[in-house]
């Protein structure tokens, strides 16, 4: 079986290469805030007219001409997709956007009729060569790469490549899992939870010596800031982005484990939204619960693995021994769930991790249609299912 993934590597861009990127990039978002302007004007523009209308700018603009055509397509292409998404999902706030000068980070997409690899460089459009840092093999030739920018300076190259995927041997067992700030992820199994190991409050008072130095340096809104300040805000933006790195790798680390050991993997369906207007945000934002949920659900999914998302109504209050439902919601200060009917104690999370995996086993998604299929009985008084 074949998936396609990408490779992310560093890019070690020399002046004149980093001048040349960012001027491409100039190109590519006067095109899309061009394309936003049509869409704000009453149209809904397409990617063949917009391709008409690039083919006419660059015959009459030099300084269009003076950039890569892929590129500039390619930016064209991701704004008409991204409005036909917005349009299907219904979503008004997710429509596409104007990208500022100075808030925007550069990314640049090519094609295999863009780019290429030569010499262990990436070679793009108009000649422009730049170093990569192989940290390790591509398994197949790229179909496209994408050149991006972040934060902190550095550029990186993703290449999306195909590559061969062996099946995973089954081995027969289920996990369900409940998602909480205090432990980031409490399993079915307590060998396989995901504690929350607060990377971001490690580094706290660093954090917030730094942040005290950019805000001393500030000038406000009048003229540009100082090279002190861009220092300070570089070294808050390091701080945050380790901090996000390992807490992203810790959840690739669990995902990887929890899929190669199950055949089933039932997890809640835990929007982690509200809690940013909660007293829980900084942890909640430090956990990075979403981000771990999207890499289990997608590895499972890649690994040919059963993924069953469970609706959060109810897995709380209910016994996983019984399913019987407690009349009252529990406080977020109660952390040992105890059944009134059938006497079953266990831990909060615990118990509702193992109520998550009975309702995907039962090949339900809710709690209440599993208890609805456990309780109504056929005339010959056998259990509906």
């Amino acid at each position: 079986m074949e998936e396609v993934v990408g490779y992310s590597y560093r890019l070690r861009p020399g002046r004149d290469a980093e001048s040349a990127l960012f001027q491409e990039w100039h190109r590519c978002r006067f095109l899309w805030n061009e394309a936003v302007h049509q869409y704000k004007s009453g149209r809904k523009p397409t990617f063949s007219t917009l391709s008409k209308l690039l083919t006419s700018a660059r015959a009459r603009c030099q300084w269009l001409r003076e950039g890569s055509q892929v590129a500039q397509q390619q930016m064209l292409r991701t704004f008409a997709l991204a409005l036909d998404h917005s349009f299907t999902a219904k979503n008004r706030r997710g429509r596409p956007k104007r990208k500022a000068r100075k808030t925007a980070h550069p990314s640049l997409e090519y094609t295999k009729r863009g780019s290429s690899i030569r010499d262990r460089r990436l070679i793009l459009a108009k000649g422009l060569s730049i170093p990569v840092v192989w940290s390790r093999e591509l398994p197949s030739e790229p179909t496209s790469v994408r050149v991006t920018h972040d934060s902190l300076g550095h550029w990186y190259a993703t290449f999306i490549v195909r590559r061969t995927v062996e099946p995973l041997p089954s081995t027969g067992a289920g996990i369900g899992i409940d998602w909480g700030v205090t432990c980031t992820a409490t399993t079915t199994d307590p060998a396989f939870d995901l504690p929350h190991l607060g990377h971001r409050s490690r580094c706290a008072a660093e954090l917030a010596r730094a942040q005290r130095k950019m805000a001393r340096r500030r000038r406000g809104k009048m003229g540009p800031q100082s090279r002190g300040f861009q220092r300070a805000a570089h070294q808050v933006a390091k701080l945050n982005k380790r901090a996000a790195r390992q807490t992203r790798h810790e959840s690739r680390v669990w995902a990887k484990k929890v899929v190669s050991k199950h055949d089933l993997i039932a997890v809640e369906d835990f929007r982690p939204g509200f809690l940013a207007k909660s007293t829980m945000a900084r942890k909640a934002a430090d956990a990075a619960i979403g981000a771990a949920k999207n890499e289990l659900i997608d590895r499972g999914m890649r690994a040919g693995r059963k993924v069953v998302v469970v609706q959060p109504a109810y897995t709380t209050m209910t016994c996983s021994s019984c399913f019987a439902r407690a009349k009252q919601q529990l406080g977020l200060g109660e952390r040992t769930f105890q059944c009134r009917e059938c006497g079953y104690m266990s831990g909060r999370d615990r118990n509702a991790a193992r109520v998550v995996l009975a309702v995907a086993e039962r090949g339900h998604t809710r709690v209440d249609d599993v208890s609805q299929s456990d309780h109504l009985l056929r005339a010959d008084g056998a259990v509906a299912v």
